[in-house]
């Protein structure tokens, strides 16, 4: 049977560099982590893993369907501030206890599954997959990513061993602390952008402090507790449709900064290890709107036919995407190649 010519090929991921011009920008999805760990980071959604294992309470579970949400942090928060309504109003310690226990139960059930389902220290990434994802990440210049695990942030740490000024995500010292703050004034050279933030990024308030590995020498899991101990909450947007990510996002000036860059790029933009889902379609709109040139789509293939399906809709996806700038932007198409996934030797 002849092949249909109107489907693309799917190139080379060399190849596509040489199509691309000077320093393309990256988009990275979930992808990238299940190619150095697939039996970690192949997992659903932090909600529907505690509805699995049944780790919160009926009464508490009651407050994500009455909030309408699957945000950890919203329903601890508003437990919290119950409690402490309660305690004004009316001297129950049954119900104000009872409320206390389950904020700190969904707490200790956050550590819980954010550990099982990341590597404990940088320790366990080899030495030669640090230098395959370092070779992969110097060929682009400003790199966004989606996934909020610590992956991407302990292979630039390294590579910033080696060139301390190649990559910048905007954070700087703050003298006599175990962490360092994210100043929007001072962020200009920033090239590595958390578009969902990270775990290791914490929303104080007043300021947006990550916390280091070098600087402390804590594993991200004690780091963690002991933030959630203090009330304060790991950055990140893991849960809910585009809609509710997108609310999050504009509520934070650091994710904010994240949306406004990648709506400004253009030239070349390759993402590796994302399906073009439906649910970060906050993002993935912007294509549509921005000045990117080419667009290059990673395609895994395990001969499968459920693998099949998903590279259909991934396709099906992207040309959406280049109908969308042809209707927005006449006279300024996007171009939509595909490349091997494995071919990029992201991890070597």
């Amino acid at each position: 049977m002849a092949k249909d010519k109107s489907v693309k090929p799917i190139m080379t991921f060399q190849a596509a560099l040489a199509d691309a011009g000077e320093k393309p920008h990256l988009l990275l999805g979930n992808g990238f982590s299940i190619a150095l760990k697939p039996d970690i980071f192949s997992y659903s959604s932090l909600f529907d893993e505690c509805i699995k294992q049944k780790c919160i309470s009926p009464q508490a579970m009651k407050v994500f369907k009455k909030f309408n949400t699957k945000d950890f942090e919203i329903v601890i928060r508003s437990l919290n501030d119950a409690s402490r309504v309660l305690s004004a109003y009316k001297k129950d310690r049954s119900l104000n206890g009872q409320l206390i226990r389950d904020a700190k139960a969904i707490k200790e059930t956050l550590v819980k599954l954010l550990s099982s389902k990341h590597p404990e220290n940088p320790s366990q990434i080899t030495e030669q997959q640090y230098l395959g994802c370092i070779k992969f990440l110097t060929t682009f210049g400003i790199i966004y990513t989606l996934n909020y695990d610590l992956l991407l942030y302990w292979v630039i740490m390294k590579a910033l061993e080696a060139d301390p000024h190649r990559y910048d995500d905007g954070f700087r010292n703050e003298e006599g602390e175990d962490y360092v703050v994210w100043y929007p004034e001072r962020s200009e050279r920033q090239n590595v952008y958390y578009l969902h933030g990270a775990l290791h990024l914490f929303d104080a308030g007043a300021e947006i402090r990550k916390f280091t590995w070098n600087r402390t020498g804590i594993n991200l899991m004690k780091q963690i507790k002991g933030q959630l101990e203090q009330n304060s909450f790991p950055l990140f947007v893991a849960e809910g449709t585009s809609k509710e990510k997108m609310t999050r996002v504009n509520h934070s000036a650091y994710l904010g900064r994240g949306v406004r860059s990648f709506a400004k790029i253009g030239g070349s933009l390759f993402v590796y290890g994302h399906s073009l889902a439906e649910n970060d379609s906050h993002y993935l709109s912007l294509l549509a709107k921005n000045k990117v040139e080419k667009l290059f789509i990673s395609i895994f293939d395990d001969g499968s036919s459920k693998q099949k399906n998903t590279n259909d809709t991934i396709r099906q996806r992207a040309e959406a995407i280049a109908t969308a700038r042809a209707q927005l932007k006449e006279g300024y198409p996007i171009e939509v190649y595909y490349y091997d996934a494995t071919s990029a030797k992201v991890w070597g």
